[in-house]
C-alpha cells in the first residue's frame, strides 16, 4: 500500500487496521524529512531514475512480482511481505452458498495487511474435483479458481498456486498413481509418480491446463495475471523409494523447465520443506530428525535447479520434534529460521519463504501464549534478515480461517476474531514489512541501513 501524509487515508482503506496506521502516522515526519528510495545498501537500483512515488495503486503499478538477487522486487522496490495459507478458497467458490467465505478471508486477511495467499490450484478425483480424470474437468470449479483469483485482485493480495499435492488429500501423487494403475500401468508404489512417463504427462497436461486458463471473470490469462505471485511445483514432494534424492532431482528439473517453457513471466518454487540431504552433510544436525535425511529431498541441491526462482520452507516441531509443547519447539524454530535464511542468501543467492508454520491447539501443553510467541520468533527472524536487505522475504501462516469454518479446523487454523493479541502481532509485522520495503524504495541521500537505524526501533 502506498504511504500517504495523513491519518484521514487510514481511516478510508480497509487494508490497514489502527495499529498499521498508527505505525505509519507515526513515522511520516521522518520519511517527509529523508525521502526515500532504492539504493545500492539495499540492492536494488531504481528503474531509470524514475521515483516510486506515493499514488494509489493502479492497473498499471499492478505488475509481475521479479527477482532480483536475493530479493523479491515489484516496480523496482523491494518486496518483504507477511501472508498466509487458505487451501480449500478453489473448493468453496465453486459452490454460490460457500462462496462468499472467500471474499472474507481476503477481507479480513487485508485487513491485518497480509498480502500473499498461498492456496491449491488442483483437486483431483476427489469431492468437487477440478480434475475428476486426467486432463478432464470440472468447468464450474475452474470457475471457482477463476473467481478466487479475480477476489485476491480486488483485495491487492497476491497467490503462490500449488499444481498438485505429495499426500493424497484434493487426490494428489496417489490419485496420479491410482489414475495410471485404472489405464493399465506396472507401478510399483506411488513414488513412480515422478518418474514414469505416462504419471508426468498427466502432470505436465495439467500445469498447461492451468497456466493457459482465460480467467472467466477478468479474462486474463493465468500465464499473464499479476494477480499470481509464483506456480508451486508440489506441495511438500517427497521421494522415499529413493533417500539418495535423484529421482526427485530428475522430476524437479524437468517440471520447472517445463513450466518455464509456457510461462516464463511468473516465478517458481518447489513446495519443499526445507530438509538437508547428502548435498549438505554438514546441515544433517540442523534436521528436525535423522528420517529428515531419508526423503529424497534436498533443500541446497534441489534449489539449484535452473528456473526455480526461490526457496520454500515449512517449519512444524510438532510434526517433527514432538507433539508436546516444549521449549525444545522454540529452540528449533530458531535454529531452523537462520540456517534457511543463511543458505539462501550466502549458498543459493534467492530469497526464501517459510511457506507454512503454525502451531496446532491440538498439541497436548497448548496454550495461546506459547503460539504467540512462535509467531513472533518466525516474524522476529524475518523482520532481522529484511532491515539487512536479506534473503528472508516473507512468510506464510498455516492457516487463516474465516468465523463459520470451524469444522474443516485441522487445529492450526488462525480466526482474527478470536485472538487479539495474535491479530495485532499480525498487523504490526505486516505493517514493519511495508515500511521497510517502503524506506528502501524512496528516494533519499541516506543508505538503507542508516535510513532504518533512524526508524523508532521500537516500531521496527
Amino acid at each position: 500500500m502506498p504511504l500517504l501524509c495523513n491519518m484521514a487515508w487510514c481511516d478510508n482503506m480497509a487494508s490497514l487496521t489502527k495499529i498499521n496506521c498508527l505505525t505509519i502516522f507515526l513515522l511520516m515526519p521522518f520519511f517527509l524529512l529523508h525521502g526515500i528510495t532504492a539504493d545500492n545498501e539495499c540492492g536494488i537500483a531504481p528503474a531509470n531514475g524514475i521515483d516510486a512515488g506515493v499514488s494509489e495503486l493502479d492497473d498499471d503499478a499492478w505488475t509481475m512480482v521479479e527477482k532480483k538477487g536475493n530479493q523479491f522486487i515489484v516496480n523496482g522496490k523491494p518486496f518483504y511481505f507477511n501472508g498466509f495459507n487458505t487451501y480449500w478458497l478453489m473448493v468453496f467458490a465453486a459452490d454460490q452458498s460457500t462462496r462468499g467465505k472467500v471474499t472474507e478471508v481476503f477481507q479480513q486477511a487485508s485487513s491485518v495487511g497480509l498480502s500473499v495467499c498461498r492456496t491449491w490450484a488442483f483437486n483431483d478425483g476427489q469431492y468437487r474435483a477440478l480434475q475428476k480424470s486426467p486432463s478432464v474437468y470440472d468447468e464450474d470449479v475452474f470457475k471457482g479458481l477463476d473467481f478466487v483469483v479475480s477476489e485476491a485482485k480486488k483485495y491487492n493480495i497476491r497467490l503462490i498456486l500449488s499444481l498438485v499435492n505429495n499426500w493424497n488429500d484434493y487426490g494428489g501423487k496417489p490419485q496420479y498413481a491410482k489414475w495410471g494403475k485404472e489405464a493399465g500401468l506396472n507401478l510399483g508404489d506411488d513414488d513412480d509418480f515422478f518418474s514414469d512417463a505416462t504419471l508426468k504427462t498427466y502432470y505436465k497436461n495439467h500445469t498447461k491446463m492451468v497456466l493457459n486458463r482465460v480467467n472467466t471473470f477478468t479474462n486474463v490469462t493465468y500465464k499473464d495475471d499479476p494477480t499470481i505471485f509464483a506456480w508451486e511445483l508440489m506441495n511438500e514432494p517427497r521421494c522415499t523409494s529413493d533417500p539418495s534424492g535423484d529421482k526427485l532431482q530428475a522430476w524437479i528439473q524437468e517440471m520447472a523447465a517445463y513450466v518455464k517453457s509456457i510461462d516464463p513471466k511468473h516465478l517458481l518454487e518447489i513446495g519443499l520443506e526445507g530438509f538437508y540431504g547428502t548435498s549438505t552433510p554438514d546441515r544433517a544436525q540442523v534436521n528436525p530428525n535423522t528420517y529428515a535425511t531419508q526423503v529424497g529431498t534436498d533443500f541446497v541441491r534441489n534449489h539449484q535447479v535452473l528456473g526455480v526462482d526461490f526457496a520454500s520452507v515449512h517449519i512444524y516441531a510438532d510434526s517433527w520434534i514432538s507433539p508436546s509443547i516444549s521449549d525444545a519447539h522454540l529452540q528449533f524454530y530458531q535454529s531452523w529460521l537462520q540456517a534457511h535464511i543463511e543458505d539462501a542468501e550466502k549458498t543459493l543467492g534467492m530469497p526464501v519463504v517459510f511457506s507454512e508454520f503454525g502451531v496446532s491447539a491440538k498439541d497436548p501443553g497448548y496454550n495461546s501464549s506459547f503460539r504467540d510467541t512462535i509467531y513472533n520468533t518466525v516474524y522476529k527472524a524475518l523482520l532481522i534478515s529484511a532491515k539487512k536487505g536479506g534473503s528472508g522475504a516473507g512468510s506464510l501462516l498455516w492457516q487463516l480461517f474465516p468465523e463459520g469454518t470451524e469444522y474443516m479446523n485441522d487445529g492450526y487454523a488462525v480466526v482474527l476474531t478470536e485472538s487479539q493479541s495474535l491479530t495485532d502481532m499480525i498487523s504490526l509485522n505486516s505493517a514493519r514489512l511495508e515500511l521497510i520495503s517502503a524506506a528502501c524504495g524512496w528516494n533519499c541521500r541516506w543508505g538503507c541501513k542508516k535510513r532504518l537505524l533512524g526508524l523508532d526501533q521500537a516500531l521496527l
